[in-house]
């Protein structure tokens, strides 16, 4: 393996390991639609202003 593969994998790594941390923190928040605008306040369901 070279340097440039080796970077590579390493960035990969850390790539996934933020996001995995995210999402760890957003579920223990109680955010139930991560990255979602509403999700502190809609219902698991959906949104409030959603008719269905």
């Amino acid at each position: 393996m070279n340097a440039a593969t080796v970077i590579a994998i390493i960035a990969l790594i850390l790539i996934v390991f933020f996001a995995v941390r995210y999402i760890y923190k957003e579920k223990k928040k109680g955010n139930k639609c991560i990255g979602c605008p509403y999700a502190g306040s809609c219902g698991h369901m959906g949104h409030p202003e959603q008719d269905e």
